[in-house]
């Protein structure tokens, strides 16, 4: 057989991701109202946290977005199809001369984290940059201490940051960092100064100073039960039945035969599985939808499958869509995996829209 000279185009995806713009707009103009006079920005990193940049910048620009956020040099392409280049802040800052010189030649603008890098970004030529300074999370970021050293009075500071390591818990360490914060700001010549994520603009105004960093929220996560209330799910999931089978009792379905039937049934193999990010904390406990139909998973979740009893929705056939209830605070609850885990597996094989 020979192959055709120009390939036939790919038959559809069997997984789609659906984004509600109209919610991604609210949680924007939600988060943007909660940190009062503070501009809000977005965090686009890992691929706007698995949604995909392309299908949810356009709409967080239309919202009234402008600053934005990724965190690896590798992310700055996507995110600059849609914004200007002085507008995207990568947040681990650079830590070779490539680097400072991609930020450079690309227009974005690096966060400092050392004084290292800020000499590295100074002898690359520098300019515009962010200052990240650590107040307690001991991850990235300038030692409060050092905030005087030559080198950082040397640098073109738009915004200083820092971040909240127990936002989504009532800590006092919460109001520890944003005092040092506050200390901290009037030693940096920086245009803006930025401390609140998600959560931290639950917190309350205090916490918000000029610029607020908004990431899970966004999505419809609730880091905060406060926010609960303001919060509106964003994302669906939906997978397509590749098969239908009748079980008889004492038939056995999936690896290591974790399920075992006790009544007939009829069951729909899904392509859906771990590889896409539905991992096997699922087994047992998720249950898809037909319409009104409650088809819950049987066995374990596998690489590209999972089975579900389908008794309920007889009319269902192969190439039938299901929905994947994907609620963030309930499927965390159900999984134990955090509402960012299930958000930022979620693979490459589901067509991503914003509808």
């Amino acid at each position: 057989m020979t192959r055709p000279e120009t390939p036939p185009p790919l038959p559809p995806l069997l997984l789609r991701l659906l984004i509600d713009r109209e919610a991604l707009m609210a949680n924007w103009r939600t988060l943007d109202r909660l940190s009062g006079s503070a501009a809000t920005g977005a965090a686009l990193k890992a691929d706007a946290y698995g949604l995909g940049v392309d299908a949810v910048l356009p709409v967080l620009r239309e919202a009234g977005a402008r600053d934005v956020f990724v965190a690896h040099w590798s992310e700055v392409p996507a995110v600059a199809r849609h914004v200007e280049p002085a507008s995207i802040a990568v947040l681990h800052g650079p830590v070779s001369a490539d680097e400072a010189a991609y930020a450079i030649a690309m227009g974005v603008r690096p966060v400092i984290n050392s004084i290292e890098q800020a000499r590295l970004w100074l002898e690359a030529g520098g300019g515009a940059c962010d200052l990240m300074v650590d107040t307690g999370i001991n991850r990235l970021g300038l030692p409060p201490a050092l905030v005087s050293d030559p080198a950082i009075a040397a640098l073109e500071i738009d915004t200083l940051h820092s971040h909240l390591a127990s936002a989504d818990e009532h800590s006092p360490q919460n109001e520890r960092q944003r005092a040092l914060f506050a200390a901290i700001a009037p030693e940096v010549q920086a245009r803006r100064r930025s401390l609140a994520n998600s959560a931290g603009i639950a917190l309350g105004p205090d916490y918000a100073f000029d610029l607020t960093r908004p990431g899970l929220a966004l999505y419809g996560g609730v880091p905060r039960t406060e926010m609960a209330a303001h919060i509106r799910p964003v994302v669906r999931l939906q997978a397509q039945i590749i098969q239908l089978r009748d079980l008889s009792p004492g038939d056995l379905v999936g690896y290591n035969a974790t399920f075992v039937a006790e009544r007939p049934m009829r069951a729909a193999t899904i392509a859906l599985g771990y590889a896409d990010g539905f991992l096997r904390a699922w087994s047992g406990k998720a249950v898809l939808r037909h319409g009104a139909a409650e088809l819950p998973l049987i066995g374990r979740v596998s690489m590209d499958m999972v089975v579900a009893d389908c008794t309920a929705a007889p009319q269902l056939a192969p190439g039938d869509w299901l929905d994947v209830p994907y609620h963030l605070p309930t499927a965390a609850r159900l999984t134990g995996l955090s509402q960012y885990e299930l958000l930022t597996t979620l693979g490459r094989r589901f067509e991503r829209r914003a509808c």
